[in-house]
């Protein structure tokens, strides 16, 4: 009988290849990491990229705004899709403050000229109705992810001159807005506990919600302009404002397209006055 063959060769498996790294010399600096992965998590070339930035948690707002310029939603199958039309990209980052972390760092590949969030929040007083807008002034950094960028002590704040740009767009939309400081929380499932909402009650914030805070550090760190305007989507302090399927399907058919709208125009101001954004030495 013939001998089995035995050689390396012929028992290796015929999938087998080399590994291969990343790139040639593999990822050494922050700014290689940055300039790869954003590509990879978004689907689109650095290149493509507007220098004005609008993130969001929800995909409805990338495809009403696809919709409105007749552009592609970009990056479908991928962490972060987007959409972009001229100047500006939109960017649905997911939802909690280590994503809103992580899409911060990626853009400074491209660093962006702005960056507005337009998310959504608990109203935490009455005043603060669903369908409202809060155009917060600060964030109490309760989530954790931002003290890996800088102490605690540091307070999480917008750049004034992008909330302004804001405001003047919302008056001019003949709408109007709260002010206040936002508590920004690592928490999902808190409702129910009345001793957190009694800490919420005892800070006096106007709202809370998962990423404000992360984003106003994460773009002080990074040197980028960052600003927020924020939706009221539900009234989490008591048991039949607590959000459900229903209530939020309704906020979005109801609410979001002013919301988006308001984004829009308050980037376009920006863009179409060549107003300067950075007054802070970072």
């Amino acid at each position: 009988m013939p001998k089995p063959v035995t050689s390396a060769a012929a028992s290796a498996p015929p999938s087998a290849s080399p590994v291969s790294t990343p790139s040639p010399k593999g990822l050494k600096t922050r700014r290689q990491i940055v300039e790869n992965w954003l590509p990879r998590y978004t689907g689109v070339p650095l290149k493509e990229f507007g220098d004005h930035i609008l993130l969001t948690n929800f995909q409805r707002y990338v495809n009403l705004f696809a919709q409105w310029h007749r552009v592609k939603v970009k990056g479908k199958d991928k962490p972060m899709p987007n959409a972009t039309a001229g100047n500006i990209t939109i960017i649905n980052f997911g939802m909690g403050s280590a994503t809103a972390a992580t899409v911060m760092d990626l853009l400074t590949a491209i660093k962006p000229k702005a960056v507005l969030f337009l998310g959504k929040c608990g109203g935490l007083k009455h005043r603060a109705e669903i369908g409202d807008l809060i155009l917060p002034i600060a964030a109490i950094r309760g989530e954790g992810t931002s003290n890996d960028y800088l102490p605690p002590e540091v307070p999480a704040l917008p750049a004034f001159a992008l909330q302004k740009a804001i405001s003047t767009t919302i008056r001019d939309s003949a709408r109007d807005y709260w002010t206040g400081t936002v508590y920004t929380t690592n928490r999902r499932v808190w409702e129910h506990d009345a001793k957190f909402k009694k800490y919420l009650r005892k800070i006096r914030a106007i709202a809370v919600d998962m990423e404000t805070a992360t984003i106003f550090m994460t773009g002080f760190y990074n040197e980028i302009t960052t600003g927020a305007l924020l939706l009221v989507s539900d009234q989490p302090m008591i048991p039949e404002g607590v959000k459900t399927a229903e209530s939020d399907a309704e906020v979005d058919e109801t609410y979001v397209t002013d919301h988006l709208k308001i984004g829009i125009e308050s980037l376009n101001q920006l863009i179409n006055q060549g107003l300067t954004l950075k007054h802070l030495k970072f």
